[in-house]
């Protein structure tokens, strides 16, 4: 058993761009509460949280940007390569980590917890896991995500790479080891697998169904894998073609998020596509259909996205909704929303997410989920 009464904790490390994130997301959609440790090491560093001046005693105020925090890019160039600078920063942040994992572990509502760190195998909290997952991915791979997905040249993606321990390394100390070669269908089925072994009443199919939620004539339904052409045909039309989606590329984003449908008459009319990261829930896909009334479609929907935010402890929601349902302003305040610009928002991690997701010309919609800060002061 883990140091969590009750509670099945899964360890889940592993080298950079091998799928730790994309591993995680999957077994969230698969009932399991999932925390990423590096999220919470950021915001053990924020402005007013504890961590924020023992950094800058011990590396200079240098580091801190012009809204007063620590500027985290310049902190990773004085720490990369520098293991003495590297420890003490962990000898700062690691215990602040595994204390709000404990809280939020003793929290969870979930029987199955998951903790994803690259550097779990060296922090106390692996000592406190169940298991230890690790995902492994041939190198190849890894410089193909690195350079599509941040922007790395090759070079640079192998340096970051190969500054790392072996990959060996961290499958030798695995209980499971995950081997992600690219396949969003293979992964699927490895951790679909595995869930089965784990949780009580495990299904074989990709994603559980779960109760579905009706608001007057609406119901809404969690999208699965095997929905992914149902999903990318809703985007393709809904989005007056914007966003031209194909099977495989809605397989792909189920590794980011999770998606809910919204039936009329049994006939899908909306939809929304959300995740919750660093205890924030992002809706970065809401459409629906023109002839529908959209008052208590958006009420069905945004309700249900925030009943499974609350799930995950989510502190806020974030709504980025097409120019055509930001016209409905009324309807979103009458939920509770109101417009907002990241800058405005007031807590760091808030305004992290709300600046990673807000698109280009968009508009964003806030609202405060609850007023007990989960990670109060972290």
């Amino acid at each position: 058993m883990s140091n969590w009464p009750g509670k099945y904790v899964i360890g889940l490390t592993g080298n950079i761009a091998t799928g730790k994130s994309v591993v995680r997301r999957m077994l969230e959609h698969l009932g399991a509460y999932t925390i990423d440790a590096d999220a919470l090491s950021h915001r053990a560093i924020a402005r007013g949280a504890p961590g924020h001046q023992p950094v800058l005693d011990t590396f200079g105020k240098w580091l801190v940007n012009k809204d007063g925090e620590i500027d985290r890019s310049k902190l990773g160039n004085l720490v990369f390569g520098d293991r003495e600078a590297l420890e003490q920063l962990e000898n700062i942040v690691h215990p602040l980590v595994k204390q709000a994992a404990t809280m939020l572990i003793q929290r969870a509502i979930q029987p199955v917890v998951v903790v994803e760190a690259i550097k779990l195998l060296e922090s106390d909290v692996c000592k406190a896991c169940d298991t230890i997952w690790v995902t492994t991915a041939p190198e190849k791979i890894q410089v193909e995500r690195l350079v599509r997905k941040r922007g790395f040249t090759k070079e640079q993606a192998l340096e970051r790479i190969r500054i790392q321990g072996a990959q060996s390394d961290k499958v030798a100390a695995a209980n499971m080891v995950i081997h992600n070669t690219g396949s969003y269908e293979d992964l699927w089925e490895q951790i679909s697998t595995e869930w089965r072994k784990i949780s009580p009443g495990g299904t074989g199919d990709s994603l559980p169904s779960i109760k579905k939620t009706e608001t007057g004539e609406f119901s809404v339904q969690r999208g699965r894998p095997r929905d992914s052409a149902v999903i990318a045909g809703i985007i393709t039309r809904l989005s007056k073609g914007q966003q031209k989606m194909k099977s495989e590329d809605v397989m792909a984003q189920f590794g980011d998020k999770a998606y809910f449908l919204l039936k009329l008459n049994n006939n899908v009319v909306g939809l929304a596509g959300w995740q919750v990261e660093n205890l924030v829930a992002r809706t970065t896909d809401l459409y629906l259909e023109d002839a529908i009334n959209p008052a208590k479609a958006l009420d069905a929907l945004v309700n249900e996205v925030e009943r499974a935010s609350g799930d995950l402890q989510a502190e806020a929601s974030l709504l980025f909704p097409s120019l055509t349902l930001a016209a409905q302003e009324p309807v979103l305040k009458a939920l509770g929303y109101e417009p907002r610009t990241p800058d405005t928002l007031g807590v760091q991690a808030w305004q992290d997410a709300a600046d990673e997701s807000m698109p280009k010309d968009g508009v964003m919609f806030f609202k405060q989920l609850r007023q007990d800060r989960v990670l109060r002061p972290i």
